[in-house]
Formats: structure tokens, C-alpha cells, sequence
């Protein structure tokens, strides 16, 4: 009977336990895996914890710091840019904290809490997003609460000082979205154009394992001439775009033509304007979402139809 309340208390807090790996780590499937590990751990526990919150908070917070140290290394070595995998949805909701709980998992934000140390990231996460008191994160990281303030007073610092700011109407993001994505498909380079900010940024990152871009491309015309000479070519070999909002951004997932996954487009918008575009082309780092395409073979195939004449 205790393994079965045990179980209902878990999959309670499941959604909770996952926001906090993901952001921790930027990795779905690692997230996933610590939160496995955390059920496993209380499966495992001889006593039945005071509050099993804070036990499995906990847990996986000091699950996620470890594999976030080994992730590092691997990260060191990796080929172009390295952006954290796209999220569809957080599975973890609470309508007093919806804002914070939205800007921590974007893109750009991850990004910035890249530059934090393990210890540092865990903090942030813990307080600034979730509302964590000091006594728990204490805790949840193994260090006293006086420490915990300092981390926390660090990490705001470095979060405060690059911190992007968002378009707040959801439905304006994405209009502005899908006449992104339309003059994308009819090649409108001047469409596109009006639609970028002046020093966009057009960032890929294929790990090594995708066709990428050699580096970021910038600038409005540069993006737009860009884009219009490669993604009209890709629809008429049957690649589709599938609208999405991802990490709180809007967005698209393009599948081959047969339903596999290519890549995914995230765009920070403000002001009216695409600041940057996101391109995740790395296989690796695409599986959550559906069976892979092979990127190699939709870009030979993209090579063929661009020198062949368009009927």
C-alpha cells in the first residue's frame, strides 16, 4: 500500500521534478533520466520522507548537478553552437508564476544560464523560478543557507545583466510568426526583411551530425537572401512546417516527406521584430520529438533541385 501512495505522490509531482531537471540540464532526455533515477531513489528509500516535495525536489536537483558536471566535458568538445533541446510544452504549471516560469525556459535564457556554475544554475532554478525557500535549496545542494544567498545573489547577477526581454502578446508573436513562415515558403525576400530586426542573428546548431551553417549569419539581408534561397527549395521537395510554440517562443518543427523530423525554427520576437532565429538541426537532439529524418540525404536532394530549373 506504501509503494502505491508512494508511486501517486511521484507521478503528482513528475511535472514539477522534470521543469527543474530540463532547466538545469537543457536536455530533454536527460531530464527525463533524472527524473527516473529520483523515482527509483525513493522507491528505494527505508523511511518514507516528511514531505516527499521536498525529498524529490531534492533529489533530482543533486541528480541533475552531477550529470551537469560530466555534460560539461562533452559540451567543451562540441562542434558550433551548442543550444539546449527544444521543448514543445512544461509540463509544469502554476498560473502565479506563469511569467518567470515561461522566460526560464527559452532559448535565449538557457543559454544564459550556461554561463552559471553547476551550484550557481541549480540556485537560480530553484529560487528565482520556482520559489524555493532557503532552508530547502540548502538542502537540495548540500550547503549552508548562507552560501545559498550568495549563489543566489551571483546568478541573479549574471541572469540580470544579460537577460533578453520577449514580446508579452502571445498572439502577436504568432501572427508575426506565421507571416514569418509564409514568406518563408515563397522565398519573399524582401517580405522577410521587413519582418527581421536590423542585427538578426541566424544561429544553427548541427553538432557536427547535420549540414550547418559554417557560422552565424547576421544582419537583415544577409538572413533574409539566405533564408529565401534555401527553405523555398526544401518545400518543393516536400518538407513540411508544423507551427509550434517551443520553450515559450514561436516556432516550427519542418519534417521530411515522410513525416520525419529535419530540424525545428525558434524566433525570439520583440518589438515587432525576429531579433534572432534558432535553427536545431542535430539529430541527437531531435528524437523526443518523433522518428529523425536524415539530414544528410534531404540536403544532397536539396542540392539537386537547386540546379535543377523550377517548372
Amino acid at each position: 500500500m506504501r509503494r502505491v501512495e508512494e508511486f501517486e505522490e511521484f507521478e503528482e509531482l513528475r511535472p514539477l521534478l522534470f521543469s527543474i531537471a530540463y532547466r538545469i540540464l537543457g536536455r530533454v532526455s536527460e531530464a527525463e533520466d533524472a527524473v527516473q533515477e529520483t523515482w527509483l531513489r525513493f522507491a528505494a528509500s527505508p523511511t518514507q520522507p516528511r514531505s516527499a516535495k521536498a525529498f524529490l525536489s531534492a533529489t533530482v536537483t543533486r541528480i541533475s548537478i552531477d550529470v551537469l558536471g560530466s555534460a560539461r566535458v562533452r559540451r567543451e568538445a562540441y562542434v558550433g553552437p551548442w543550444f539546449p533541446e527544444p521543448l514543445l510544452s512544461d509540463p509544469y504549471e502554476d498560473p502565479a508564476r506563469s511569467a518567470e516560469l515561461a522566460d526560464s525556459v527559452s532559448m535565449a535564457a538557457l543559454l544564459l544560464l550556461e554561463r552559471l556554475s553547476p551550484l550557481e544554475r541549480a540556485v537560480f532554478v530553484l529560487r528565482e523560478v520556482f520559489a524555493f525557500g532557503f532552508p530547502e535549496i540548502a538542502s537540495a545542494v548540500d550547503r549552508s543557507e548562507a552560501a545559498c544567498r550568495q549563489l543566489a545573489v551571483r546568478a541573479r547577477r549574471h541572469m540580470d545583466a544579460g537577460r533578453p526581454r520577449f514580446e508579452a502578446d502571445r498572439q502577436e508573436r504568432e501572427q508575426l510568426a506565421a507571416r514569418f513562415f509564409d514568406a518563408l515558403r515563397e522565398g519573399d525576400v524582401d517580405g522577410l526583411q521587413e519582418l527581421l530586426a536590423a542585427d538578426v542573428s541566424l544561429v544553427g546548431d548541427g553538432g557536427g551530425n547535420a549540414p550547418q551553417l559554417a557560422g552565424p549569419v547576421a544582419g537583415a539581408s544577409n538572413v533574409a537572401r539566405l533564408l529565401a534561397s534555401v527553405f523555398p527549395v526544401m518545400f518543393r521537395i516536400d518538407v513540411t512546417s508544423e507551427p509550434h510554440e517551443m520553450n515559450g517562443q514561436p516556432g516550427a518543427i519542418l519534417r521530411d516527406r515522410d513525416g520525419r523530423v529535419l530540424n525545428t525554427v525558434i524566433l525570439d520576437v520583440l518589438d515587432g521584430q525576429i531579433q534572432t532565429i534558432r535553427l536545431v538541426i542535430n539529430p541527437d537532439k531531435l528524437g523526443h520529438l518523433g522518428p529523425v529524418s536524415d539530414p544528410w540525404a534531404v540536403d544532397r536532394e536539396v542540392r539537386q533541385a537547386r540546379r535543377r530549373p523550377q517548372d
